[in-house]
């Protein structure tokens, strides 16, 4: 199984983030599984709609190449999963999110789940997010640390910012839980990976989700249920697929139009 691990940090902004997330990957994935990490530049330095915007349509570009490339598997590694539902109307591989499937998971650890974020300007996004999903009434919180993505990743180099930023998360999440959140998520990829060395990670009893394994192994099962059963996304409304035509058309434009 090969599956297409889409990052927003390419690698000469992030290479520390890189080599340890293809380490971290590779210690996830059942036998014969494969998981190749791909960047878009420029990365997503900078937290604002029209960012994701932008790198939304690379995403969807990239999914289409994974699947023409022999991809079993499409992986959205950014928390906001920009042009998620876009690529899964021009593919027919599997495309999880890292959101989505971070989301969807905590419903079943707990019945109020909050969410910690990097910076204030993705709180209106996760709304959006939030409502789009139907999840209103179990992702009742979000509060916000103050990073732009390409400063947090300065935690990988240095021990002691990454226990300012795990401070500076528990302080954020320790009023949700005090709110009745139950499960705690990290808003980004970033700080789950940053996060992923603490087994066992919890405040005030509520656990803190690494959403990276997750949205892996729901790849992995979605390829297989595939396979098993022929069970993909539903063309009938959300997912109805582009046109072949219209697929190419969207593909030969310059990026940035």
């Amino acid at each position: 199984m090969r599956i297409w691990y889409q990052s927003y940090v390419d690698y000469e902004n992030g290479k520390i983030y890189w080599d340890r997330l293809r380490a971290h990957l590779k210690t996830i994935v059942d036998e014969g599984t494969e998981v190749e990490v791909h960047g878009i530049t420029p990365h997503d330095s900078y937290a604002h709609p029209i960012v994701e915007m932008r790198c939304a349509r690379e995403v969807i570009c990239n999914a289409v190449r994974a699947e023409r490339e022999g991809y079993d598997a499409f992986v959205v590694g950014h928390f906001q999963d920009a042009g998620l539902y876009e690529a899964r109307s021009v593919v027919d591989i599997p495309v999880v999110a890292l959101g989505e499937a971070s989301m969807l998971y905590s419903c079943q650890l707990g019945q109020r789940v909050g969410i910690v974020t990097i910076n204030t300007r993705y709180i209106p996004w996760f709304r959006h997010q939030i409502a789009k999903y139907g999840l209103e009434r179990r992702i009742t919180g979000i509060h916000a640390m103050q990073f732009e993505p390409g400063q947090i990743l300065k935690a990988y180099e240095s021990e002691a910012l990454a226990e300012k930023v795990k401070d500076l998360f528990a302080e954020q999440a320790k009023p949700l839980v005090a709110d009745g959140c139950e499960v705690l998520i990290p808003g980004g990829g970033i700080p789950m990976l940053l996060f992923s060395a603490i087994h066992g990670h919890v405040v005030d009893g509520a656990p803190v989700i690494n959403g990276i394994p997750i949205a892996v192994k729901m790849a992995e099962l979605a390829v297989k249920l595939r396979k098993l059963a022929g069970v993909g996304v539903s063309r009938a409304g959300e997912f109805v697929k582009a046109p072949p035509e219209i697929i190419a058309e969207f593909m030969s434009h310059p990026k940035g139009l």
